[in-house]
């Protein structure tokens, strides 16, 4: 078979649209070359001129606010409709809530799926979870975290792989100065697991032993307003700076300038889930920059204790508070954990991560009736 293998990817997260799994999605497919790539995804501001540079073949559906999970819907009506015309080999779906399609293709149209599984999204619909995992050739799980929560669902998947995301290597990694004892958080301030109420929390014990210490937030969301008041109440606001959504220039001059990430994700109450992996503690390290972040969930296999960073246990203000001391006045030890953690992210660049991909589609390419295994690309 001389034509390229067709590789259809469904996921409601895709760029210019910004998060982790954006970015895992995009990176993936434009390193996934020796298929034929058809995207289908949410419609996002903007998205006609990323997709015009990109040169991926992506085509995308309204989303409109006031269908909500209605968009998910209509999403995967599209990416059936798309798989009918473009009849994919493998179909990759990149998230469970587009399972239902990459299922009704198998079921009609024959080729193999496989099936992204990241976190947060299994303790909040565990019903669908199942249902992707069942119908998954393969799974992809971004830790051994994220596989016990989908083994948690009571399935067991037909073939699971554990596949972390990547990170970007930056040009420019050389630190420069802050003019105070600076440290940073990265996220969206969206989910309150991911710690920003501690580390208010932490402030003041913290500042008794660093007084001039500062606090750099980057993200926005609807939790904003609530942890500007916590900062307030606390009597720490004068040592917080909230920047909200930042180009990646400004965030890349922030990480250069910080001693330390810190982000002590925990579990949420109410279900298992939490942080799946936390790329955000490996951009730090590709820094240099040491980190602290929770004992529990993905953080634990993203960052390496004694070694990348610090973990401490997410819910404690004084252990946190006590980990960040330690990185501002020890030179030596935020030194040592740095390079550490430079060293460490080396495994997980993009390349490397899009090879481990590739290699679980081209298995089942080889698998897939359609193909002679002496015809997969090699």
């Amino acid at each position: 078979m001389s034509r390229k293998p067709r590789l259809l990817v469904i996921t409601p997260d895709f760029p210019p649209a910004r998060g982790g799994i954006q970015v895992l999605v995009h990176r993936l497919v434009s390193e996934l070359e020796r298929f034929e790539r058809s995207i289908v995804t949410l419609e996002s501001p903007g998205a006609a001129e990323f997709d015009d540079a990109s040169g991926l073949a992506v085509r995308r559906v309204k989303a409109i606010k006031q269908l909500r999970g209605g968009r998910n819907l209509l999403l995967n009506a599209v990416a059936y409709r798309q798989a009918q015309s473009f009849r994919p080999d493998v179909t990759l779906s990149a998230h469970i809530v587009t399972s239902p399609a990459a299922a009704a293709i198998r079921r009609t149209l024959g080729g193999r799926t496989v099936q992204y599984f990241h976190a947060k999204e299994i303790g909040a619909k565990p019903r669908l979870a199942a249902f992707a995992a069942r119908q998954a050739h393969t799974s992809i799980a971004v830790s051994d975290y994220t596989s016990r929560l989908i083994q948690a669902t009571g399935v067991r998947p037909l073939d699971i792989r554990l596949i972390s995301p990547g990170v970007e290597l930056p040009s420019n990694v050389a630190p420069e100065s802050a003019e105070r004892p600076t440290f940073l958080t990265i996220a969206r301030l969206e989910d309150r697991y991911k710690g920003h109420d501690v580390i208010i929390r932490a402030l003041p014990l913290l500042r008794a032993k660093v007084p001039d210490v500062q606090w750099v937030v980057i993200g926005d969301g609807p939790l904003r307003p609530g942890l500007e008041q916590l900062a307030q109440a606390h009597g720490v606001a004068d040592a917080v700076r909230f920047l909200g959504s930042v180009s990646d220039d400004e965030r890349n001059s922030w990480l250069r300038r910080t001693r330390a990430l810190v982000m002590p994700s925990r579990l949420p109450s109410g279900h298992y889930a939490g942080e799946g992996f936390g790329i955000v503690y490996l951009e730090a390290n590709v820094f240099g920059k040491p980190v602290v972040a929770g004992n529990v969930g993905g953080a634990l296999d993203s960052v390496a204790d004694g070694e990348s960073g610090l973990l401490v246990d997410p819910t404690d203000p004084v252990a946190v508070a006590d980990a960040i001391a330690r990185l501002l006045l020890d030179d030596e030890l935020a030194a040592r954990l740095g390079r550490g953690g430079a060293q460490r992210a080396q495994a997980f660049t993009w390349p490397l991560i899009s090879e481990r991909v590739e290699a679980v589609l081209l298995e089942q390419l080889r698998a897939s009736a359609r193909w002679d295994s002496s015809a997969v690309p090699a």
